[in-house]
């Protein structure tokens, strides 16, 4: 199809990218609706909507430099603040109300196979792909889209299905903390306290990401780093990919250039976390990153092609969106969570944790904005780890392959 930049003109692609990932971000820290809403979401709802009004390509050598290099050195960025002990010690009651909402992603996924497998193409790939989606964000889809190797249509299509969905649920859960039935029936002091405290024309997403002090030795180190572990971690999976002593269920994980970046990431990030926390800038640069790849991820996304070739696909999605947030408020209120912390989880989840965080922020939510983030990144972590166990041992059972 004719578009008005094409997709060989790659200086104008990369001006439109990331132009349209800074945008996103003014408008976020500009205006409340938008800090509602979260620059990731604006990012990905304008790159679809530049690509269905055929201004953009829907694929171009940019989008596959940026999906295997951007994302491959986003991961380790967003993962320096990943030390395990102070995840524990810092997300406290997040991070267990995250994994009730991760056992929701999970019940989500097999049930949805269960129910919808037979008729979707590639559902393993699909499964596997929604699941690490839907515990750690966009980052995880393609994690595990390359793991999988799904076919160019099926992404194209999971990608819609998946954007729509997210981008519908975050509205919902925005208007939960609102109604009535909500509020009579689970304790909620973090709204009371946003209530008393936030004046109407407050944008908590600027002041969050406000001006630092950041210095170039700061930019060196997060840049090298991330480079380095990115770096390292392909080499490792190649070599372990292929090993013959390692049986070929343990090289496919192994293998996984995004389990392994994940993992030495949180090994490295635990054993010095001197060097990284003095690292500063690393959530900025690593979400700016996120905020360019989430521009590509929504470009290819063609929402007639969705709905005319793989509505199955949209059902699927939202049918595991459905399941993680029953499964979250409905054990979250058995196990005693506030109404924010379910909701800050479920969103970590779906989104990831520049959603949760923008979340956090934009309702005044000031106490849970770091565990928000740090549940978020934890995400990154266990997705990976859990869709391609999914995907290698359950999803082929439920499927009969």
């Amino acid at each position: 199809m004719d578009t008005w930049i094409k997709a060989d003109d790659i200086w104008s692609l990369w001006a439109v990218i990331v132009g349209w990932a800074a945008v996103s971000i003014y408008l976020e820290q500009k205006y409340r609706w938008a800090s509602k809403v979260s620059g990731a979401v604006i990012a990905l709802l304008g790159a679809m909507a530049l690509a269905n009004l055929n201004v953009i390509p829907t694929a171009s050598p940019v989008y596959d430099a940026i999906w295997g290099y951007v994302a491959m050195l986003a991961v380790p960025i967003m993962l320096f603040k990943a030390n395990l002990r102070k995840i524990w010690l810092e997300s406290g009651r997040t991070f267990l109300a995250f994994h009730i909402a991760a056992i929701g992603t999970v019940a989500g996924s097999i049930l949805g196979l269960l129910f919808f497998g037979r008729w979707m193409p590639e559902a393993l790939q699909v499964g596997a792909m929604i699941t690490g989606s839907y515990i750690g964000g966009t980052v995880n889809f393609v994690a595990m889209s390359s793991q999988f190797n799904a076919s160019e249509s099926v992404i194209n299509a999971s990608i819609v299905a998946d954007n729509l969905n997210m981008a519908l649920y975050f509205f919902v859960l925005l208007a939960i903390p609102n109604i009535l039935f909500f509020r009579k029936h689970y304790a909620h002091p973090y709204e009371k306290a946003a209530n008393e405290e936030i004046g109407e024309g407050d944008n908590r997403a600027a002041s969050y990401w406000g001006r630092k002090e950041i210095s170039l030795l700061d930019i060196a180190k997060v840049m090298a780093a991330g480079f380095v572990l990115a770096a390292l971690s392909v080499k490792l999976a190649e070599w372990m990919g292929a090993h013959p002593s390692l049986p070929a269920a343990l090289q496919g994980i192994l293998g996984s250039k995004y389990f392994v970046v994940t993992t030495l990431t949180v090994l490295v990030v635990t054993l010095f976390p001197k060097f990284f926390e003095e690292a500063r800038g690393s959530q900025e640069i690593g979400t700016f990153l996120i905020s360019i790849f989430l521009v590509v991820i929504g470009a290819p996304a063609s929402i007639k092609a969705i709905f005319l070739q793989s509505p199955i696909i949209l059902l699927f999605c939202a049918f595991a969106v459905l399941v993680n947030m029953g499964v979250t408020l409905l054990a979250g209120k058995l196990f005693g969570f506030n109404l924010e912390e379910l909701l800050v989880s479920s969103n970590a989840t779906i989104g990831g944790p520049t959603t949760a965080a923008a979340m956090a922020i934009s309702k005044g939510w000031d106490d849970l904005v770091l565990p928000a983030m740090l549940v978020g990144v934890w995400g990154y972590v266990i997705g990976n780890w859990i869709a391609i166990t999914l995907g290698q041992a359950v999803f082929p059972m439920i499927l009969g392959l």
